[in-house]
C-alpha cells in the first residue's frame, strides 16, 4: 500500500518530475527563443487543462489495477451533446454544462458497472465505451462539428472560468487555479479519507481488502464514476478553450491522461500514486508536445519522445516493485 506523506510535500518521484519539468523549460528556451514567449506559456496551459482533469480522473482506476480509455471520446462527446442541446435544442448553458456532467456519470457508472459486477477487463470494458462515446459524439453532431458561445456573447461567460481577456487584449490563463485547487482537494481525498485509502487497498491486495469487510465492489465502481466525473470536467474545460469541437478529435486524449499519472508515479500495475504527481506528469507531456515543435521536431518525434518517456516511468516502477 501506497505510504502516506505529510500534506503539501513531495515525495521523492514529485521531486524528480518537477526536476525534469525544470530541465525542459531550459532546453526549450535554450535551443528556440520563441518558446520563451507569452502565447506559449498560455498554448502550454490551455492544453494542461482538459489532459490535468482527465489524469486526476483516471488515477483513481489506476490506482484500483484497472484502466479507464473511454475519457478521451467520452470528452469529445460530452462537449458534442452540450454544445448540441445550445445549437439545436436552444437550451441555456449552464443545462448545456450540467448535461455534460451527468452523461459522464453515466458513463463512468456503466464502466465500473461492467467492471467491478460484470467482472470484464477494465481494458475490454472501457475500450466498449471508448467505441460507444465516439459513435454517440458523431451521431449527435450529425458528424458536423459544433460551436458552443464565443467569449464575446453573454452565454459564453463560462469560457472566463478557463481563460480570461484582460482589457489590453491579453489572454489570462486562470484556469491553472481552478486546476489546482482541485489536485490539492483530489490528493488529500485520495490520502485522508476513505474512498482513496480503499482505493489504494483495492490495487494493493483486492481480496484482503474484501476479506477484511470492505464493499470492494462499490468502492471499485467510485472509482470509475470519478474518472467519468473529471472526463466530464475536462469536457468543460475544453470547451471553454476551443471554438469548435469535431467529432472524432479526441482519439488519443485518454493516452496523454494516463501517461502523464505514469510519468507522475501512478504504478500502472495499481497500489501506488499520487493526484500531484499526476499532475505533475501531464505537465511533463504538455510541455513535450507544445516545446518539441519549437525544436523541429514535428508529430512523429513527439509520439517517439513520448513513448520512451513512458518506458522509462514503466521501468523504474518496475525497478521500486523488484526492490
Amino acid at each position: 500500500m501506497a505510504k502516506k506523506k505529510p500534506f503539501g510535500k513531495l515525495n521523492g518521484r514529485e521531486a524528480m518530475v518537477v526536476g525534469i519539468i525544470i530541465l525542459m523549460i531550459i532546453l526549450f528556451s535554450l535551443l528556440s527563443p520563441t518558446f520563451r514567449t507569452y502565447s506559449t506559456f498560455v498554448s502550454v496551459l490551455d492544453m494542461a487543462y482538459y489532459i490535468a482533469l482527465m489524469a486526476i480522473g483516471v488515477t483513481f482506476p489506476l490506482i484500483t489495477g484497472g484502466v479507464d480509455l473511454s475519457i478521451g471520446t467520452g470528452l469529445i462527446c460530452y462537449s458534442l451533446f452540450g454544445g448540441y442541446l445550445i445549437v439545436h435544442k436552444d437550451m441555456p448553458v449552464v443545462v448545456a454544462l450540467l448535461a455534460c456532467m451527468v452523461l459522464s456519470i453515466i458513463i463512468g457508472t456503466l464502466n465500473g458497472f461492467l467492471i467491478a459486477f460484470m467482472e470484464l477487463p477494465p481494458f475490454l470494458a472501457t475500450l466498449c465505451t471508448c467505441m460507444i462515446t465516439r459513435g454517440l459524439g458523431s451521431l449527435l453532431s450529425g458528424g458536423f462539428g459544433v460551436s458552443w458561445p464565443s467569449a464575446l456573447e453573454e452565454a459564453g461567460w463560462f469560457r472566463k472560468i478557463f481563460r480570461f481577456t484582460s482589457a489590453n487584449g491579453r489572454v489570462i490563463p486562470i484556469g491553472i487555479v481552478v486546476v489546482v485547487v482541485l489536485v490539492l482537494l483530489m490528493n488529500f481525498i485520495l490520502n485522508h479519507t476513505k474512498v482513496g485509502r480503499y482505493t489504494i487497498a483495492i490495487g494493493s491486495n483486492k481480496e484482503a481488502t474484501r476479506l477484511s469487510g470492505v464493499n470492494v465492489k462499490f468502492y471499485h465502481v467510485f472509482a470509475y464514476v470519478i474518472s467519468g466525473f473529471f472526463a466530464g470536467l475536462a469536457a468543460i474545460a475544453y470547451s471553454a478553450t476551443y471554438v469548435t469541437i469535431y467529432p472524432g478529435s479526441g482519439a488519443g486524449f485518454e493516452l496523454d491522461a494516463i501517461g502523464g499519472a505514469i510519468v507522475g508515479g501512478v504504478s500502472a500495475s495499481g497500489g501506488v500514486g499520487t493526484i500531484v504527481g499526476a499532475f505533475l506528469g501531464v505537465i511533463v507531456i504538455t510541455l513535450m508536445k507544445v516545446g518539441l515543435p519549437f525544436i523541429g521536431l514535428q508529430a512523429n518525434w513527439q509520439q517517439i519522445f513520448t513513448g520512451l518517456v513512458l518506458i522509462g516511468a514503466v521501468l523504474i516502477d518496475v525497478v521500486k516493485k523488484k526492490k
